[in-house]
């Protein structure tokens, strides 16, 4: 059973929006740290946007912060990630990561991320 999957990804023109979603089993969903990563062709990972549970804090990149927004739906296990004014640059496959899972370990941003979605693609044309 996949504990992570996303949908929502798509073309659009420079400009537009797209919202990610991705459903998580309840286990996973209830990780100590959640959220959206990417990776463009060429290039390494990178955290998008990542929520802690506990403390509720979450953390953007500095190349996303007033245009995209992570939100978390709790009753239905899942974490979106609202894209706005979105950029060529902004092309590249994105991942929903959780800590709980049993993946290799990418540690980044004081948390052990374990869980990885199979990705969804998002281009964006000028």
């Amino acid at each position: 059973q996949e504990q992570l999957v996303e949908s929502g990804g798509g073309s659009v023109v420079s400009g537009g929006s797209l919202r990610l979603s991705c459903v998580a089993t309840r286990y996973t969903y209830n990780s100590p740290c959640i959220g959206w990563f990417r990776q463009a062709p060429g290039k390494e990972r990178e955290a998008v946007a990542v929520t802690y549970t506990g403390g509720g804090s979450t953390y953007y990149a500095d190349s996303v912060k007033g245009r995209f927004t992570v939100s978390r739906h709790n009753s239905e296990n899942t974490l979106y990630l609202q894209m706005n004014s979105l950029k060529p640059e902004d092309t590249a496959m994105y991942y929903c990561a959780a800590q709980r899972g049993d993946y290799p370990e990418f540690h980044v941003l004081s948390c052990a991320f374990k869980n990885w979605g199979s990705g969804t693609q998002v281009t964006v044309g000028s």
